[in-house]
C-alpha cells in the first residue's frame, strides 16, 4: 500500500525479453511471471492480502517499444526483468533502459527494482561495470547473506533459480551489498527507499527452469555437464517468495 495516500503502488513492469513457448503459454508474458511471483508474495503474507489492494500493474516492452516509457509522475516503482540478451551489448534499446534508469534513480521518489538482467542495468546507472564470465551460473543456487542482506530478506540463508553469465564487477559505491554465492560477488544490492536488486530469478519456478535449460541444451548454450549439473538441481528448496516480499517491504518503505 502506498505509505503517502493508502492506494495501491503504481508499479510498472519493463519487460526485457520474450517468454519461450511453454511459459508463454501459460504466463503469456514476463509481465505475466513478475505478476504471479507478486501474487505469491501477497498471498503469503500475514494476512494474505490480494495482489490489487497493494499494486496496481502496467507493462511496458521496451525492446519492442523503446520510446515508450511511463512518466515518473504515473508511476510508484519499476521493476526491472530479466532477459536473454547482455547489458554489455551496444543496442539502443539498451542504451536507453540504462539512461532511464538512471534519471529514475535519480529522481529519488520512484523506487527501482532489477531482476538479474535488470539488476546489471541498475548496476550500470548507478556507474558499476558489468563482466562477461566465461561460465554459467545456473540453477538453484544457495547464497551467502550479509548483516544486511539478513535484515532484508528476513532470512538467514537464501536460495534462488540463477540463469547468468554476465555480473557486475564490483558493487557501486552508494549500495548496501546484501549476498554473495561462490561464482558470484556481487548477488544482491540495496539502497533504502530507493533501489533494490538481485542477480538470480526469484521468479523463476522449476517448470520453466526446466524448459529453458532444454532450450539451451538443444542450441548448444551449455555443455551436457552443465546441464546436468542445473538439472540435478533445478527442484531444490528456493526462496524466490520470500525475495518478492522483501521486494513488496521495499516498495512500501
Amino acid at each position: 500500500m502506498n505509505p503517502r495516500d493508502n492506494t495501491p503502488i503504481r508499479l510498472a513492469i519493463l519487460e526485457c525479453d520474450y517468454a519461450p513457448p511453454g511459459i508463454e503459454a501459460k504466463y503469456h508474458s514476463y509481465c505475466g511471471v513478475l505478476t504471479y511471483m507478486l501474487e505469491q508474495a501477497c498471498a503469503s503474507l500475514d494476512p494474505p492480502q490480494p495482489l490489487e489492494s497493494l499494486l496496481a500493474i502496467s507493462a511496458y516492452d521496451v525492446i519492442a517499444d523503446p520510446d515508450r516509457y511511463p512518466d515518473l509522475e504515473s508511476i510508484d516503482a519499476i521493476m526491472i526483468s530479466g532477459s536473454r540478451y547482455s547489458a554489455l551489448d551496444s543496442d539502443e534499446w539498451i542504451t536507453r533502459l540504462v539512461q532511464y534508469t538512471k534519471r529514475v534513480l535519480e529522481d529519488g521518489r520512484i523506487r527501482v527494482v532489477g531482476i538479474c538482467f535488470g539488476h546489471q542495468i541498475v548496476g550500470l546507472a548507478l556507474g558499476a561495470q558489468v563482466k562477461h564470465d566465461e561460465g554459467w551460473e545456473l540453477g538453484v543456487v544457495e547464497h551467502e547473506l550479509t548483516g544486511e542482506g539478513k535484515k532484508v530478506f528476513g532470512t538467514e540463508k537464501m536460495s534462488i533459480h540463477q540463469m547468468h553469465r554476465d555480473s557486475i564487477s564490483s558493487y557501486p559505491a552508494s549500495v548496501i551489498p546484501l549476498a554473495h554465492t561462490p561464482n558470484c560477488e556481487t548477488q544482491a544490492m540495496y539502497i533504502p527507499k530507493r533501489m533494490i536488486s538481485v542477480q538470480g530469478h526469484p521468479e523463476f519456478t522449476e517448470e520453466m527452469v526446466r524448459e529453458i535449460l532444454e532450450m539451451f541444451k538443444e542450441h548448444g548454450a551449455v555443455s551436457n555437464e552443465v546441464y546436468d549439473d542445473s538439472m540435478r538441481r533445478v527442484g531444490d528448496k528456493e526462496d524466490g517468495v520470500e525475495v518478492a516480499k522483501a521486494f513488496l517491504r521495499f516498495m512500501k518503505e
